[in-house]
């Protein structure tokens, strides 16, 4: 499968940089790209499975309410960000009104179950739990208090981080075979309630405590959680260096965080011994030897800030450490990572809830493995690398399920040197990130772009990629991004299985809009299965080989090829050998594909001018050309007063047989009537425009809604447009709130 094109421009979005935590920025959206695109009524079915090497080894198995006995309604599937439905797992979940239930047959021992579940804003209380038709004495603890979070920095984007996760010991060992009943009962009166999922699981016996361990009770913490145990923890952990500082079952409140050197803190087990803190560990460097196993943290975050360091580590733990078999919950991130951390180890945690990150590594990561962990319900990558102000290098994301990243990415290598992701599952991103992403973009300086060798294999990405709700760009499962730096490291992507993405598969973009090539990739083994519009969607320049890539139940077509800007050559996509699926190509560069589109002829109705980048002479204040082809006619471009002639192109982004132009103004009869005298030009470049419709003036009156519609010469074909005003009887400038191009 060779594919050549010629190149054709596409709408240059502005890039955003979403804030991240503890830093002033957020994960990187893709800049480029035809705008107003539609998220997919219909996602296709899921019928492929996950590879069975890829993901976590988890203590639980977990259940999905839409799959279990119930009287309640089923809700989805919704793909639109600022629904519930949106972010459950599967994009399906159970709504529970008074009196209603949904009842979970287990198929393992447990005893005891995690339950991921909204209610309205504001509400907190219970929802009753029975046990083989037996109610138990205590019921499910449920809050929104975590949840309807808002991002008002990033345009377009809506409430979100909907679910939150309720935990209960369930007081006796249970059997396959057994019904775990989630009920709202009269007494229950936060609902309705929104069952998404129950994680089913067989909790050990509280751990003993090591011998020579120091307990933090005998240096007066409080394990009923009432008093504050900072200082507490402060001497034992000082004391214990070189040993094990010992947290027994309770519930312990710290109100500032502590700082660790040459020390163990172990728990008895991440579901006994808890600790409250929105602050754990904020210290910019440790020697290190720091071991942090076999607790809970829970915090307290109900905002994101960027500014705080609301972490469970905020800086560096030190060489040769580890975190493993923690609870992290209500945090803003789990492990934010800077300074010095080389050897560490992150293994066999639960990180839930996060406002932000679920762990992010920011230079000097090297010689780190991430593995075993489960991160779900994340505010911003689930799990990242930074390669700033640091190089980070040889360092492994390895065997981590990622579930419900919002508002970015499941897994992200943003620059560094051999670096690999492997045997890893996300399932399900939300809003603005794809569900692994192998990107250039310098967030800060100074960044260390990818190099040597990036190692992408045997991972699984289900429901992944998202329709980007700031500038309506499609984001694949994969995306591989020269955003601010060409891409020229090996980058080498094998074993891959990309299940029922809702809209592409694998992206090659230069998500800043300089058409950085990307080189040096080879997809070598890639089993794509149910994809709402293309199997390859490639938006800038470069060389990728494809070998053993598998395409079914493609949406649309199998190659999207459209590079920005448009004095580009399209990817060059070379035929490794053993691929199939991957036919067709969607030849309209101006839009992008709706998932189940036929890719024939442009629709006639639509709008070619619609959110196309535009030039103009001059604007006044903040009336840019931009409003005048934003799709609102409220808006508006003004030029420079009291001088002119002022003109406006737009860039179709390729040429097309255009019929009329609406011109339109403010509806709003606040409008007094005016004329304005203007020429029209068109042609296939900018600088040699012919003249289509000589000098004439056009009346605008809001009793007929302000606008005026003018045909063009038959056969007119034309990429760019140029209206030039010389006179207005309303105001001394060129106004124009939309300018609509149409086939006919």
């Amino acid at each position: 499968m060779s594919v050549t094109r010629r190149a054709r421009l596409r709408t240059r979005l502005p890039a955003a940089l979403a804030a991240a935590a503890c830093a002033a920025l957020l994960a990187a959206l893709p800049a480029a790209g035809p705008a107003q695109a539609a998220a997919p009524a219909h996602p296709a079915a899921a019928t492929g499975e996950a590879t069975a090497a890829a993901g976590a080894d988890l203590p639980f198995v977990t259940q999905e309410a839409e799959a279990a006995e119930h009287n309640g309604t089923v809700i989805g599937p919704d793909y639109t960000q600022g629904t519930v439905a949106s972010e459950a797992s599967g994009r399906r979940a159970v709504r529970l009104a008074s009196g209603q239930r949904v009842s979970f047959t287990l198929t393992a021992p447990a005893n005891a179950v995690t339950v991921a579940c909204n209610i309205p804003d504001g509400a907190s209380g219970t929802l009753s739990v029975y046990v083989n038709g037996q109610k138990l004495d205590r019921p499910l603890d449920v809050t929104s208090r975590y949840s309807y979070f808002d991002a008002p920095w990033i345009a377009g984007a809506k409430t979100h981080h909907f679910f939150s996760h309720a935990r209960l010991l369930l007081g006796r060992d249970l059997s396959a075979g057994d019904t775990v009943t989630l009920q709202a009962d009269p007494g229950d009166t936060a609902g309705p309630y929104v069952v998404d999922t129950a994680d089913f699981e067989q909790v050990a016996d509280p751990a003993e405590a090591p011998a020579g361990a120091l307990d933090v009770t005998s240096r007066g913490a409080d394990p009923t959680g009432v008093a504050d145990s900072t200082q507490a923890f402060t001497q034992a952990v000082a004391e214990g260096r070189g040993g094990v500082v010992w947290i027994p079952p309770g519930t312990y409140r710290l109100t500032q965080p502590v700082y660790l050197e040459n020390v163990t803190l172990r728990g008895a087990g991440s579901w006994y011994s808890t600790v409250l803190s929105s602050r754990f560990v904020n210290q910019g460097e440790s020697p290190g030897n720091v071991h942090l196993a076999d607790f809970a943290v829970i915090g307290d975050v109900t905002q994101r800030v960027d500014s705080n360091p609301d972490n469970f580590v905020n800086g560096s733990l030190g060489p040769d450490s580890s975190v493993s078999g923690m609870w992290l919950q209500h945090l803003k991130v789990g492990l934010w990572l800077t300074g010095t951390n080389d050897g560490l180890r992150v293994e066999d945690n639960r990180i839930l809830d996060m406002a932000a990150d679920g762990l992010n590594l920011n230079g000097n990561a090297n010689g780190i493995v991430v593995r075993n962990n489960y991160v779900r319900n994340t505010g911003d990558d689930a799990l990242a690398m930074w390669s700033l102000p640091a190089l980070n290098h040889d360092s492994t994301f390895e065997h981590n399920t990622v579930v419900q990243p919002n508002l970015a990415n499941g897994i992200a290598i943003y620059g560094g040197r051999d670096i690999t992701v492997r045997d890893n599952e996300v399932r399900d991103t939300n809003a603005l990130g794809s569900g692994l992403a192998i990107s250039n973009q310098a967030f800060l300086q100074p960044f260390f772009p990818l190099a040597g060798t990036i190692t992408v294999a045997g991972n699984t990405l289900v429901r992944a990629g998202a329709l980007n709700p700031n500038w309506n760009h499609p984001m694949s499962a994969l995306r591989i991004d020269s955003y601010n730096h060409p891409v020229e490291a090996e980058v080498r992507i094998s074993d891959t299985t990309i299940l029922d993405s809702p809209w592409s598969a694998i992206q090659f973009v230069s998500g800043g809009g300089q058409g950085l090539a990307i080189g040096n990739v080879t997809i070598d083994g890639a089993r794509i299965e149910n994809v709402g519009t293309v199997a390859l969607q490639a938006e800038t320049t470069g060389r990728a080989t494809l070998r053993n890539v598998t395409a079914t139940g493609v949406g649309v077509a199998g190659v999207y090829n459209c590079p920005y800007p448009s004095g580009l050559g399209p990817l060059d996509l070379v035929d490794g050998g053993g691929n199939s699926g991957l036919d067709g190509q969607w030849t309209d560069c101006g839009t992008w594909p709706q998932p189940g589109e036929d890719p024939g002829e442009p629709d006639p109705g639509r709008n070619l001018a619609a959110h196309r980048p535009v030039t103009v002479s001059s604007h006044t204040d903040v009336y840019s050309g931009s409003l005048a082809v934003d799709g609102d006619a409220a808006s508006y471009w003004e030029s420079a007063n009291n001088s002119f002639p002022q003109s406006l192109t737009v860039d179709l982004g390729q040429q097309f047989e255009v019929g009329r132009l609406v011109l339109r103004l403010p509806p709003s009869a606040a409008w007094q009537s005016r004329t304005q005298t203007l020429t029209i030009q068109g042609g296939a470049t900018a600088d040699a425009l012919t003249e289509l419709v000589p000098q004439r003036t056009y009346a605008f009156d809001p009793a007929a809604g302000n606008q005026v519609t003018q045909a063009l010469p038959d056969g007119t074909q034309v990429r760019y447009l140029r209206l030039t005003f010389t006179a207005n009887t309303g105001w001394p400038a060129a106004q124009l709130s939309e300018l609509e191009a149409y086939l006919s």
